[in-house]
């Protein structure tokens, strides 16, 4: 029966490494190794050993093998547990009661290397083993305690406090990675370009790019690997900015608030839509009703096409169709008047005056957080003499996320080799040219053979450049 005493001679073993390295550093291996001593020593047999690798008990995370170690006992499976210390098994007062349930009325014995014997099926034992909790949980509390404070000091000297190795810098989070930090600038120009960070991210994989963990990129982990105020120089604590840092930036300031405010925008919807197969899907226009065309194919050989998405008014061969904006957009960028396309179509920011701004705003804000923690001033105080700061503040961050929206067209005007560059460019840049740079609407074109031989309807094309 589950409930009866077990057989104490049968045994097993339980390991657990977790990331704050407690347990003498030894690894699961090692704690397997002297847990197996140990049995050979007691006369124990080892039916099974149960791991639970780089999981915390402290975090309160399902260990899934110390699960299944519960479950076992409860069935009478085994008599005795081996652990390498009592913190292997439980940190938190509640996975102890737990423990100390499935073993006092069915005789289980704990035997560890480091901390002895427990009985639990006496008060006395099972006082001990809460005292063993009780200061296993002082000691992670306590060590945590510590880690802050050690990270707090590295954030106030502008240095990295530590974690994974972020996209761009090598694990010691200051020297660069010239490989990814071109790609960070790559992918912030695209946004800033318009093109979506779903197309982007497709276009990363399909380079066969990977994230730093050697994972395909989508619109989540990019998005967000662009929003990290480090690529700016920025470091962040705690949630929060907490002044320059000490390594050097990926991109300006400036440039990485025009991201984030683009990125941030309600309107750009994450959805799989974002992801464009084709140079004019959702771009050109219906010339009879103003909806975008979308692009559709039936297989079998049949030349894909574009068609209208509402109404199904016109429908167009696809290639055809994009060779024919190609064209125009490329004899366009020949023409002497082409810088024209670079002219710019909002007020230029003072990006010089509001970083001035931003860095003043946060000195005051400093300098009053100090005066209120030496007591030169109450909460009341601070909160009044605080608020003209931080208007100020967010004055000047908010002309910093306009200060940058980069030109598509840029990179094409004056080049030697306008075909050559165009090619260069990955489909969601060409896409953020063309939206860029002209209004294509598609109207029915006529059947039959056109003036000059050919069964194009060049009229049917009609582009308007902005």
């Amino acid at each position: 029966m589950p409930n009866e005493p077990a057989d104490p001679k049968l045994a097993c073993i339980y390991c657990r490494m977790s990331e704050d390295r407690e347990g003498g550093g030894l690894g699961i291996e090692r704690q397997r190794e002297d847990c197996e001593e140990l049995a050979d020593t007691l006369g124990l047999t080892v039916v099974r050993i149960y791991a639970d690798n780089d999981l915390s008990a402290y975090s309160g995370k399902p260990r899934p093998e110390y699960q299944q170690m519960l479950d076992d006992l409860r069935a009478g499976t085994y008599g005795t547990v081996l652990a390498w210390h009592t913190d292997r098994l439980h940190r938190r007062p509640l996975e102890l009661e737990e423990y100390i349930d499935v073993c006092e009325p069915r005789q289980i014995q704990t035997r560890t290397v480091k901390a002895g014997a427990l009985d639990l099926t006496t008060a006395t034992g099972r006082w001990q083993a809460r005292q063993l909790g009780a200061m296993a949980r002082f000691e992670v509390e306590r060590m945590i305690e510590r880690q802050r404070r050690a990270r707090d000091q590295k954030v106030t000297r502008g240095e990295w406090s530590g974690g994974p190795r972020p996209y761009g810098w090598e694990k010691n989070g200051i020297t660069p990675v010239p490989e990814e930090i071109a790609v960070i600038r790559e992918a912030t120009e695209a946004v800033l370009a318009g093109a979506s960070i779903r197309s982007i991210a497709a276009d990363l994989n399909e380079r066969g790019l990977t994230t730093s963990t050697g994972h395909e990129w989508d619109g989540g982990n990019l998005g967000r690997m662009l929003r990290r105020p480090r690529n700016a120089g920025i470091l962040q604590h705690r949630g929060e900015e907490a002044g320059p840092s000490t390594w050097d930036a990926a991109i300006d300031e400036p440039t990485w608030r025009s991201l984030c405010a683009i990125l941030d925008d309600p309107s750009r919807l994450p959805t799989a839509s974002n992801v464009r197969k084709h140079l004019g899907s959702g771009i050109y226009l219906c010339g009879v009703c103003g909806w975008a065309l979308t692009s559709f194919s039936k297989g079998g050989g049949t030349p894909a096409k574009y068609k209208c998405r509402k109404n199904d008014c016109v429908m167009r061969d696809l290639q055809k169709l994009d060779k024919w904006v190609q064209s125009a957009l490329l004899k366009r960028l020949k023409r002497p008047d082409a810088a024209d396309l670079l002219a710019a179509r909002e007020e230029p920011v003072d990006v010089r005056g509001a970083q001035k701004d931003l860095q003043e705003a946060r000195a005051t804000l400093d300098d009053l957080a100090k005066a209120l923690g030496e007591g030169a001033m109450d909460m009341q105080e601070w909160r009044i003499a605080t608020g003209a700061a931080r208007a100020r503040k967010d004055r000047a961050e908010a002309v910093l996320q306009s200060a940058v929206r980069a030109n598509p067209v840029a990179g094409l005007v004056g080049v030697p080799d306008v075909e050559a560059a165009w090619k260069a460019l990955s489909l969601p840049r060409q896409r953020a040219v063309i939206d860029w740079a002209m209004t294509v609407r598609v109207l029915r074109a006529k059947v039959g053979r056109q003036p000059g031989g050919s069964y194009w309807d060049r009229d049917a094309v009609k582009i308007e450049w902005k």
